[in-house]
């Protein structure tokens, strides 16, 4: 089930608030320029569905993106249980850091916890399949897909040249709860 954390930046070990609750996750998450929808996930996904069986299975939703958004590049990405570099990729985005764009995902299978730094507060958004979430560019953030990750996403983009990481140099991250 989705979930909402959010804590005071300066104590990861006391929340301030934590709500399952979907319509709270979207208000409380308004109030700070982040997008988050659920939609129905209702393809069924495999190790052996493609890139674009994906993607046409939520064509209408993305194209509703693209036209908010801007977005010009669509993909998915996604990571088996027992991957054997899991837990090398769970450090390339355990760090807090920014984009010049819009972090745009759906998770179509699988979990993964985004971590917001904004103001004085750090809201950790647990989106699981179904969950679509939209952090802002320039949002202090990292992401967490736990030891042993399993998801599927898909990603919009405003550029071509996808994913791209400025690192803020802080180590906030370190401080919070991550996924077991």
């Amino acid at each position: 089930m989705s979930q909402l954390t959010v804590f005071a930046d300066c104590n990861g070990s006391n929340a301030l608030l934590t709500t399952q609750d979907a319509r709270q996750i979207t208000a409380e998450l308004n109030k700070v320029n982040v997008r988050f929808e659920q939609w129905q996930a209702t393809a069924s996904i495999t190790a052996a569905t493609s890139q674009d069986a994906i993607i046409s299975a939520y064509h209408s939703d993305i194209a509703r993106l693209k036209q908010q958004g801007g977005y010009q590049t669509v993909d998915v990405i996604s990571l088996a249980k027992g991957h054997p570099n899991a837990a090398e990729l769970r450090q390339k985005f355990l760090f807090e850091h920014t984009h010049s764009e819009d972090e745009v995902r759906f998770f179509v299978k699988g979990q993964g916890l985004f971590c917001l730094h904004i103001g004085n507060k750090v809201y950790q958004v647990l989106c699981q399949q179904g969950d679509l979430i939209s952090v802002p560019a320039l949002t202090a953030h990292w992401f967490d897909m736990g030891s042993d990750p399993e998801f599927t996403a898909i990603r919009l983009f405003n550029n071509t040249t996808g994913w791209v990481a400025n690192s803020t140099e802080s180590a906030i991250a370190s401080q919070f709860p991550l996924l077991d």
